[in-house]
């Protein structure tokens, strides 16, 4: 009897150990450790609004603004005309806007990827750059670029984003270098951007 009892707790107790090290490597294999070990901007590949998959590297030798969208937050028109401004404005010189929705802020960003957010882009008359699949950017399943990005330029009570339309600003070489809250005007950022191009 005795002997059926450790037989028994040997047997769970390598289940457990087989779970438990499945799930690490999961986890390995899902990327939410890839960004403790990037460079910049370039090791990571992101997929655009239609699922076509897109090297950062894409994006080398041009200063880059990373900023998470949503379409029905009171700072959507504002950030929206602005972003449309610095394009405008440093598109030509080396600015690379890229946009990523991001649902996770009291639900504000209801548009599918694809056509139905390259409509309501165009009927915003948002012409900000680049715009990828949605993403989250905290939490468990948040994009390892933002768990990147979050890790490289922390924020203010916390490193994790507090609202839509934060600002990252990364230099030619991909790192980087300034955070912006969701309240900055972009038109704020104009200094900066300069310095960098």
């Amino acid at each position: 009897m005795a002997s059926i009892s450790h037989y028994l707790i040997g047997a769970i107790f390598v289940a457990l150990a087989s779970f438990c090290y499945y799930n690490f490597q999961i986890n390995e294999m899902s990327g939410n450790t890839d960004y403790k070990s990037a460079n910049s901007i370039y090791d990571f590949t992101v997929k655009d609004t239609h699922g076509e998959e897109v090297s950062l590297e894409k994006y080398k030798g041009n200063v880059v603004l990373i900023v998470n969208i949503a379409s029905q937050c009171g700072l959507t028109k504002n950030n929206y005309a602005k972003l449309t401004v610095l394009k405008e404005k440093y598109g030509e010189q080396g600015l690379k806007i890229l946009n990523f929705p991001c649902n996770q802020f009291g639900s504000q960003m209801p548009e599918s990827d694809g056509e139905p957010m390259v409509c309501h882009l165009r009927d915003a008359k948002a012409d900000i750059g680049d715009v990828f699949q949605k993403v989250d950017v905290n939490g468990k399943d948040a994009h390892p670029l933002y768990n990147f990005l979050k890790e490289k330029q922390k924020g203010t009570l916390g490193n994790g984003i507090k609202w839509n339309f934060t600002k990252f600003l990364v230099n030619k070489e991909g790192i980087p270098v300034n955070r912006y809250a969701p309240t900055t005007d972009p038109m704020d950022i104009s200094k900066d951007i300069e310095k960098l191009l």
